[in-house]
């Protein structure tokens, strides 16, 4: 399993978060079709738990710099994507800045319209141009 198809089933779990309360469990995304070793599922639960628990964090920092979009206007793929994105720029110290940037534009060239990847890619180049 590449980085690449384990960064999109972090993103296919993130995803569901708007549809479940607290009190629901989240259910699993079935990623047999990426054949995981038990180390890919094991990166891939901990970094979705990792985003959920630094989620009001990852979400300021997406209001701050979503310009005049508040969250629950921007489409749930992007704020997904957006939430992935924004993880691995400010808490990932293991992934370079520019792939976290530019694995988020491909993955919203993959699962969002067209214009989607350009707002992706200005939210998350002005939180790395603060860094």
């Amino acid at each position: 399993m590449t980085r690449r198809e384990e960064r999109e089933a972090i993103f296919k779990t993130i995803f569901q978060l708007p549809f479940y309360s607290e009190a629901e469990e989240l259910p699993e995304i079935d990623i047999e079709d990426y054949k995981p070793s038990e180390k890919n599922s094991d990166y891939i639960n901990a970094k979705v738990e990792n985003i959920k628990e630094k989620l009001p964090v990852i979400d300021e920092y997406i209001q701050k710099n979503s310009r005049g979009w508040k969250l629950n206007r921007i489409g749930k793929a992007e704020l997904a994507i957006l939430r992935v994105g924004v993880y691995e720029l400010i808490f990932d110290d293991d992934i370079p800045d520019a792939v976290a940037v530019n694995e988020a534009v491909e993955l919203s060239k993959k699962f969002c319209n067209d214009k989607s990847s350009a707002f992706i890619n200005g939210v998350l180049a002005n939180i790395m141009n603060q860094k």
